[in-house]
């Protein structure tokens, strides 16, 4: 398992990122984030700087949201949303197409990315590398939340039990994503002693729609997905849901994590977070795409206490957040 994620790493996945209008390290308490942030109140984020010079307050504010799947089909889910944050914060709002966890980051860690959602799996290399302050996530209007990691074959692949998985190839979505690979990693081993390249092939697919889809179509014996992504691709008719058969589920995760770069004025972060939690989702596109995963408000919530469980999943698969 080490030398499979050292082939992956955090690291390596950060290699390369920008570090414009970064600041020196700072003699602050910080824990496990990078050392250009603080986190005195010691609530494992980023502290918004007491340095006015090194506030945003930027004319245009960049939007993103986790590219679980095709990155085109969220620019019209959103449009509403964003002309109500534009409402809101009396900023312009432009939606950033990203088509990877590691770009998404990079943006935010660069300076070019202010309000984001990301995945479950690239919220903590997220909160420690790139100064991502999350505050909400997507629930049912009954105040449930979560999805769960499915391992998923297809009908006659002679695959029906986990173990069956041995000796074949099982397909993961990206190195940062939770229920792509981080979880299976962790339960593969802890619970079936299983490890990639010795015991199965590993290949990366880069989306949930694209390992799913990959699945029905038997490009891949199997593969480990979100079920909220399955959901919604079912619903919009993409897939039937015959077409896979699930050999796991694993417990209820937390969804994507929805926040601001650490550095935005306290002021703008305060109009953001409430335009999220005033929009209201009745007949919007935000409202038509989320129902099919049966979510339809923004719930507050907070990093410590909701990412506990994904930060264990990183200690057992021995991932850092080291940013350089």
């Amino acid at each position: 398992m080490n030398v499979f994620i050292k082939a992956v790493s955090v690291a390596a996945l950060m290699s390369g990122f920008a570090f414009a209008g970064s600041a020196s390290a700072q003699e602050c308490a910080r824990g496990t984030l990078d050392e250009r942030f603080c986190d005195v109140d010691g609530d494992l984020i980023a502290d918004i700087p007491t340095d006015p010079s090194q506030l945003m307050d930027p004319d245009t504010l960049i939007f993103t949201y986790t590219p679980v799947e095709d990155p085109a089909v969220y620019v019209s889910v959103w449009s509403e949303f964003m002309d109500y944050l534009a409402e809101k914060t009396g900023k312009k709002v432009q939606f950033f197409p990203v088509q990877s966890n590691a770009a998404q980051i990079e943006a935010m860690r660069s300076g070019r990315l202010h309000i984001a959602g990301f995945n479950t799996g690239s919220n903590p290399l997220a909160v420690n590398c790139a100064g991502f302050r999350p505050f909400t996530i997507m629930a049912s209007l009954d105040g449930g939340f979560g999805y769960e990691m499915e391992i998923l074959t297809y009908p006659g692949s002679g695959i029906e039990k986990v173990e069956d998985l041995k000796g074949g190839q099982l397909a993961f979505t990206s190195p940062t994503s939770n229920s792509g690979f981080k979880a299976p990693s962790a339960i593969l081993k802890g619970e079936y002693d299983m490890i990639p390249e010795r015991d199965f092939e590993a290949v990366f697919s880069g989306k949930h729609d694209n390992s799913i889809m990959g699945v029905a179509n038997q490009d891949y014996m199997a593969a480990s997905i979100a079920n909220s992504v399955l959901e919604r691709m079912v619903s919009r008719g993409e897939l039937e849901r015959d077409d896979v058969i699930s050999i796991y589920k694993s417990q209820t995760f937390p969804t994507t994590g929805f926040g601001t770069v650490y550095n935005l004025t306290p002021e703008l972060q305060a109009q953001i977070q409430d335009a999220f939690f005033t929009f209201e989702w009745e007949g919007t596109n935000l409202q038509e795409e989320f129902e099919k995963s049966n979510e339809g408000q923004f719930l507050p919530m907070n990093y410590k206490d909701f990412w506990s469980v994904i930060r264990q999943i990183d200690t057992a698969n021995d991932v850092s957040y080291s940013c350089s």
